[in-house]
């Protein structure tokens, strides 16, 4: 067994469902492409992603002194189709966070990678490795080292398990032979970009971040701008809609990964409850979870955009009682969802609140929510 077959296999053996090689060199076509969306401001909102940290994320060199090599892998998330919704407002969770945190148990299996490595290819080696969270280009090595191919929604799609993958990188000093770019495509096929809701496919391959919802409803930390809230739907962390339309995805391999497998009600939880929870509660409900990123009050945020695009009159004491939260983002959005509901019980709801509210912004939202 050569060496890059040997590297190949104890990948696999870890758990991950695919893996390729790909040479140090510059990511040169990534890096241009990503440097004019940040002049462009296709990336605002998003302050840690600047011209310098795409210089260095698409030059492995700069990561890892004496870089020869890039190690991609993917492992698979698809852990089947949500359940239907029952009568309760439920909102929807991206798939990936249905389970536990993924860089807690993608980064458990590189730390044991390159720990077992050196036995493997028998030398010393020198490693840095990456799970999305680190100045690394994980797409244009997945790309290169023949993983999968760039979608037109941006995701890396993957022969065999669709775009429903975790991706992760080894820079390593070691000398491996590099495997060639897949020859696929999308084709003509563009159903991912009339699907989004919020347009935030502005071309092929090109995401305006400020209106992608997986960015409003976990990265943004202010208020989501009202034209946009709308088109939101019932998304309350992330979302896959670009993925599910994606024909790729139809045959995705399911994961076999207990790991990742649904918690609690985490595909399409019970809105209503969310917005009782305190901190502490919070933090013990999504012990684990990819969902915490989003933090108590983002959340709350979104669920109450959730509940005003749902319509249904029943959240409405619920969000009588999110006017009186201690975060004005909270309170703000819940005003908004009161008007979208409508109704005498909110109306009454609002205009007693705008009596009291002593923040600026909240007065001008419940302002606005009233008929």
């Amino acid at each position: 067994m050569n060496i890059e077959r040997k590297v190949k296999s104890l990948a696999l053996s870890l758990g991950f469902d695919r893996v390729g090689i790909t040479d140090a060199a510059p990511f040169q076509r990534d890096e241009e492409a990503a440097t004019r969306r940040v002049m462009d401001g296709l990336m605002d909102g998003l302050p840690w992603y600047t011209e310098e940290r795409v210089h260095r994320m698409n030059r492995p060199e700069l990561l890892l002194e004496g870089a020869c090599s890039v190690i991609s892998m993917a492992a698979n998330y698809n852990t089947g189709t949500p359940q239907p919704a029952t009568e309760k407002p439920r909102g929807k969770v991206a798939r990936y966070a249905w389970g536990r945190d993924y860089h807690n148990v993608i980064k458990a299996r590189l730390r044991r990678f390159a720990r077992e490595l050196p036995d493997v290819v028998e030398q010393p080696v020198r490693t840095r490795f990456f799970v999305d969270d680190g100045p690394m280009n994980d797409r244009a090595a997945a790309e290169r080292s023949g993983v999968g191919w760039f979608g037109k929604n941006t995701n890396i799609l993957t022969p065999t398990h669709g775009s429903w993958v975790f991706l992760a990188q080894v820079i390593t000093d070691l000398e491996l032979k590099p495997d060639p770019p897949l020859k696929k495509t999308c084709g003509e096929c563009i159903r991912c970009i009339p699907a989004c809701p919020t347009n935030a496919i502005v071309a092929p391959y090109v995401i305006d971040n400020r209106k992608c919802i997986s960015f409003l409803t976990i990265e943004l930390r202010g208020p989501i701008p009202r034209q946009l809230r709308p088109l939101m739907g019932d998304w309350v962390f992330g979302c896959d809609i670009c993925q599910d339309v994606c024909p790729v995805n139809r045959k995705a391999v399911l994961s076999s990964e207990p790991d990742f497998n649904k918690r609690h009600d985490f595909d399409a939880p019970d809105l209503i409850p969310l917005l009782d929870l305190d901190d502490e509660a919070f933090r013990k409900r999504f012990e684990g979870s990819p969902i915490r990123r989003a933090k108590r009050e983002g959340l709350q945020r979104n669920v109450c955009v959730a509940l005003g695009n749902i319509g249904d009159p029943v959240a409405v004491p619920a969000l009588m009682n999110a006017l009186d939260s201690d975060s004005p983002l909270v309170r703000s959005h819940a005003a908004w969802a009161l008007g979208q509901i409508g109704g005498d019980e909110a109306r009454t709801a609002l205009k007693r609140a705008l009596n009291y509210e002593e923040d600026r912004d909240v007065r001008e939202e419940i302002a606005d929510a009233i008929p």
